[in-house]
């Protein structure tokens, strides 16, 4: 199997799909002849021609309402947002009409829509380029939300979500796109070459919505968390001395709590990671739904290590973004009780 980062793999993905239904078609800001910011969707253009593969002017309401219509009228669209930053003006064209196409129409019409977007920070982004808004959308019904840590998991992923007859929004972890981690992440880049799914099969295949993956197995403790953060938090168990299990969620929306509880009922203790702000996080959703399901099974309170609840840090990155120094605190927290 070929050696790919999380580009060339998603980049892989939509060749492939469009390769394979000639529903595909791809849209969004610089997504056609340039490529994309971010080089996801490079060549792509050149080889499935610009009906399949086309810019689109500035203007993420309009981006969303478009992928609307050509789901309902049999299209599969993937849409680009350039960063996930910029998806609220089209929040409402999400909220309003995407997520509730099939409920409203009793399945008249399905909103086979996917809606990519470059998600997180590590890339001294600042404040407008550096968001994770995944709680947003894990709200609403009607919508799946994916998170891949991975090339491997995101080439399966945004397959499935491409060919899923409900929309999906697909955020991608832009501390991952190229590979490991450098200067104060060396343990994450040894993490990143032992865990990363680098090997990506060619041609089509699906890893499952809604299903989470045992990145590590352990019985001190379970780690929850996604994207970036499955590498970090690799990087702080093999310093901690701990022998933690880590959860990659994958999908939040729906998440796979039979995963969750089936390992923290094996271990008794949580931590619950995520680099979004503290305050209303998906983590507090999962520090929930665990409390009510492994209430008996529990040892000590559930900790959350997250980003905090301020706008991103342009000049304090890396005093905002949870560390490897803060999961092993939190992680010797829990089994200190």
């Amino acid at each position: 199997m070929p050696q790919q980062n999380m580009i060339q793999a998603l980049n892989a993905a939509q060749d492939i799909l469009l390769e394979r239904d000639p529903n595909v078609v791809i849209f969004g800001e610089d997504t056609g002849y340039f490529g994309g910011v971010f080089r996801a969707t490079d060549g792509l253009q050149a080889k499935h021609g610009l009906q399949r593969v086309f810019d689109s002017p500035i203007t993420e309401a309009g981006i969303i309402a478009m992928a609307i219509g050509m789901g309902a009228n049999g299209l599969r669209p993937i849409a680009e947002i350039q960063f996930s930053d910029y998806i609220f003006p089209g929040f409402d064209q999400i909220i309003s009409e995407l997520s509730r196409l099939r409920y409203r129409s009793a399945g008249q019409y399905t909103a086979p829509v996917t809606v990519r977007s470059p998600w997180g920070g590590g890339i001294r982004g600042g404040q407008t380029h550096s968001m994770s808004p995944e709680a947003f959308f894990t709200h609403i019904p009607g919508i799946k939300v994916v998170v891949p840590s991975t090339p491997h998991d995101a080439k399966g992923l945004l397959i499935s979500a491409v060919e899923d007859d409900d929309p999906v929004i697909f955020f991608e972890p832009k501390r991952l796109y190229n590979g490991p981690f450098d200067g104060d992440h060396e343990a994450a880049a040894k993490s990143w070459a032992q865990h990363s799914g680098g090997d990506v099969p060619d041609g089509h295949y699906t890893v499952p919505l809604g299903k989470a993956k045992v990145v590590r197995a352990g019985k001190d403790a379970s780690i929850i968390t996604y994207g970036t953060m499955v590498h970090v938090a690799l990087a702080a168990v093999a310093k901690s001395g701990i022998d933690a299990e880590i959860i990659d969620l994958r999908t939040l929306a729906p998440v796979d709590l039979d995963t969750i509880t089936w390992s923290v009922e094996k271990t008794g203790k949580c931590v619950i990671v995520h680099e979004a702000p503290k305050t209303s996080g998906f983590g507090a959703e999962l520090s929930a739904a665990i409390q009510e399901n492994c209430f008996y099974h529990l040892e000590a309170p559930i900790t959350r290590v997250t980003g905090w609840d301020t706008p991103y840090p342009h000049a304090h990155e890396w005093e905002y973004f949870p560390s490897q120094a803060r999961i092993i605190n939190a992680l010797q927290h829990v089994m200190k009780v």
